[in-house]
């Protein structure tokens, strides 16, 4: 199909200048703190409230099947232009801990009109080699996650605001990008009418629960991994006094090495099928959760640093495999609530996880807590049964 040459391109670059709104107050986090006197716990309360918009989002767009009745192209713009309007509302001055909340819950329940929108953008038009362009796709995502780390080193001479106007000012381009550009896929089939029982109905499907399943395990592990990097590197600098890391950086490279991933296992989908590289992603990324708390002891900054990239790149390799599982095993005029409902239940899962790990940090200085991590991969690996899956 030639005229969607330009098509995958747009939809990456849509998809990365849009996902830049999700941890963007992550980014300027010790800002916020000192700006509005916020208290230390504030980053996993203010990461859950994007986690929580995007769920209350994801549920709502699902039960009215939304991506599925109206062109997906004008959602994920509508969604986008309020997405950035509401992350730029973070610079206002005389903000309160529950007025920051209710601008990240906004930009959460606008990314649902983007993330899972996006991905059902794709399966409209790439229905062969789907594996390898949501990679592409979650690739953009990983990149647009890390994005305000790498802002925040670059531009540590410039006001936070400026950094979140910027990220705001991105996101509204990348919407705008997707409604010019990206018409109705040729394998869309929309919805013509409101079915609310959608979301329940298709986890009758055994492949389809299977394929959910494994997704719910990994993100369990995912974001709360993501939330805490700059945590895992101030732990290392902390416990070497002689090392000097940079946290916003490092950070960046850590989280955006997943994009490099997606892109990989995408491409190895090709070859092996999507649940054999899904499968063993799960398991070395459940291997680096165990072995996480042993990494803290290593003298050498290097080969921790080392260990964190290959995490991050592990904690990510299933996503975009997970998802084309899910768009496989489900009929075509109901993908975009499929993939909507499983990011809904897998974000209310990372809810717990962050929220769990955050206020285990406060009772001990353990750095075992970091294996709890590997719940998630565990009971991801065991529920997804690689001979129920087709590929």
């Amino acid at each position: 199909m030639s005229h969607s040459k330009h098509i995958l391109p747009i939809i990456i670059i849509s998809q990365f200048c849009c996902t830049s709104l999700w941890f963007a107050s992550n980014g300027v986090m010790t800002d916020l703190v000192i700006s509005f006197n916020l208290s230390t716990i504030a980053l996993g309360y203010l990461t859950s409230a994007v986690q929580f918009g995007f769920i209350m989002g994801t549920l709502v767009f699902a039960l009215f099947t939304i991506a599925d009745r109206f062109p997906p192209s004008k959602v994920f713009f509508f969604c986008a232009i309020l997405g950035a309007f509401f992350n730029w509302r973070l610079i206002f001055d005389n903000q309160t801990f529950f007025s920051l909340i209710g601008m990240r819950f906004l930009t959460g329940f606008f990314l649902a009109g983007i993330y899972p929108v996006g991905m059902k953008i794709a399966t409209d038009y790439f229905d062969k080699g789907l594996g390898k362009s949501l990679g592409f796709l979650v690739g953009a995502l990983v990149l647009g996650t890390a994005l305000p780390h790498l802002l925040k080193d670059m531009m540590h001479a410039y006001s936070w605001k400026t950094i979140i106007t910027s990220i705001s000012v991105l996101a509204a381009f990348g919407g705008l990008l997707m409604l010019l550009f990206v018409p109705n896929g040729p394998y869309r089939t929309a919805g013509k009418k409101l079915d609310i029982t959608i979301c329940f109905s298709i986890f009758k499907n055994v492949k389809f629960r299977k394929a959910a399943f494994g997704y719910f395990g990994h993100m369990w592990e995912l974001y709360t991994f993501w939330t805490f990097v700059p945590i895992l590197l101030k732990i290392y600098e902390n416990s070497h006094t002689d090392t000097q890391l940079n946290i916003p950086l490092l950070s960046f490279i850590i989280i955006g090495t997943g994009s490099l991933a997606c892109v990989l296992g995408g491409y190895l989908s090709q070859k092996y099928g999507p649940k054999n590289i899904a499968y063993l992603a799960l398991f070395l990324s459940c291997i680096c959760c165990l072995i996480s708390p042993l990494m803290f002891q290593l003298t050498n900054e290097n080969l921790f640093i080392a260990f964190l990239l290959f995490w991050g790149m592990v904690v990510v390799t299933d996503s975009p495999l997970f998802s084309t599982l899910v768009a496989q095993n489900v009929a075509s005029k109901n993908k975009g609530t499929a993939l909507t409902i499983v990011n809904c239940i897998g974000f209310a899962i990372t809810i717990v996880s962050i929220q769990l790990i955050s206020n285990y940090k406060e009772m001990t200085d353990s750095n075992a807590i970091f294996m709890l991590l590997a719940i998630g991969p565990i009971l991801g690996l065991f529920t997804f049964s690689r001979k129920e899956i087709h590929s």
